[in-house]
């Protein structure tokens, strides 16, 4: 079995989609006409680390065995590492590393979860995570955002503020008021998380914190910038309510700096750090170093069927799985997109990561890259 080429492009879901808010895939072809599809990080379209797959990785792994998917990566890794390991270069090989797992399935017949050692829970619970609920979203939006996506029975629910990364702690009183309403909605037992992606000061996350442990928030996630991983850690240590970081963390050092910052629950992210194989060693490192792994994934397609097949195999799942705001466009490509049936993911049986792909509907939506 042998690699023979490799496929970067992006999927443009609607006619007025820019360039960067487009999905990023990436098809490995194997040497019996086989195929394993992948995805890389969406940030501005993908297009920085579908361009590194294009012209610095494709050609190294033509005739590769796919199977020696984990050698590929850290021999690309360190081979191209002055691009960046802590970005671009870690998404490039993480929707590689995924489209070498779903082919490797298909190569063995069996899903992945199975290869990966087998599954805890086959039914996984999710939690809907909605984000664009900062100052231009009034109250009542939040609310009635909230309340239609009740209707899709998940377990928990994250309400996520987009905000302005160099403007820090400007809509405190805003954010409050919403985490409030929103508490009052739902009643006083139902799961709720607070994402404050990277918006507040210390002193601002301290304040935000304090009341969301009086409201009984489940987590809050990246209160202060990515990069104060000292100031994450200690936060963590003050507060009562879970403080949680990593969907910045693009390798698993950075993920080990988190905890032993003090940070007790991590959220790598598949597409942008080591697809499966990277997450398959977050997980070991969590668990030795007893935090807890939660993983963030906001694609709702393949990204999120490989963080499926992750999810099952972790032994303490703490937390439901993540799905972002509802985009059915993006199941258009697929004969079989991951869909909730009663609040619960199935897990998927097929071989590889179990997705159909609708070649027709690909065809008409797939977007080459210039160059």
């Amino acid at each position: 079995m042998k690699i023979t080429r490799v496929e970067t492009f992006q999927v443009q879901w609607r006619p007025e989609d820019p360039p960067t808010s487009r999905s990023a895939f990436v098809r490995v072809w194997c040497d019996d006409g086989r195929s394993g599809l992948g995805e890389v990080s969406p940030m501005q379209g993908g297009l920085i680390s579908l361009t590194i797959l294009k012209h610095h990785i494709a050609q190294a792994i033509v005739g590769a065995d796919p199977l020696d998917h984990a050698v590929l990566h850290d021999r690309l890794l360190h081979r191209l590492v002055k691009l960046g390991p802590e970005g671009a270069l870690s998404s490039a090989l993480a929707g590689l590393d995924i489209a070498l797992w779903d082919l490797k399935g298909q190569l063995l017949g069996q899903p992945v979860w199975r290869l990966l050692g087998g599954a805890w829970r086959t039914e996984l619970p999710f939690y809907s995570s909605i984000g664009g609920n900062g100052a231009p979203r009034s109250l009542s939006e939040v609310l009635r955002i909230v309340e239609a996506r009740l209707a899709d029975k998940p377990s928990a629910i994250k309400i996520r503020f987009d905000n302005d990364r160099v403007d820090l702690d400007g809509d405190i009183a805003d954010h409050v008021a919403k985490a409030r309403a929103v508490r009052k909605l739902v009643g006083d037992d139902f799961p709720l998380a607070f994402d404050a992606n990277n918006g507040y000061s210390p002193s601002g996350a301290m304040r935000v914190g304090r009341v969301l442990e009086e409201l009984g928030y489940w987590w809050f996630e990246e209160p202060v910038q990515h990069y104060h991983v000292r100031a994450t850690g200690e936060l963590a240590q003050k507060l009562s309510i879970t403080v949680s970081a990593g969907e910045q963390s693009y390798t698993t050092a950075a993920v080990a700096d988190l905890i032993h910052a003090g940070v007790r629950m991590v959220q790598p992210d598949i597409v942008k750090m080591g697809g499966i194989t990277g997450m398959q060693r977050c997980a070991a490192l969590a668990q030795a170093l007893g935090a807890e792994l939660v993983p963030h994934q906001t694609q709702p397609t393949i990204g999120h069927t490989a963080n499926l097949h992750i999810a099952a195999t972790l032994l303490h799942a703490t937390k439901p799985c993540e799905l972002n705001d509802p985009s059915p466009r993006m199941h258009a490509v697929f004969a079989n997109p991951p869909k909730p049936v009663n609040g619960l993911f199935h897990l998927p049986t097929a071989p590889g990561l179990g997705l159909v792909i609708d070649e027709s509907a690909l065809a008409r939506l797939r977007v080459e890259l210039p160059g």
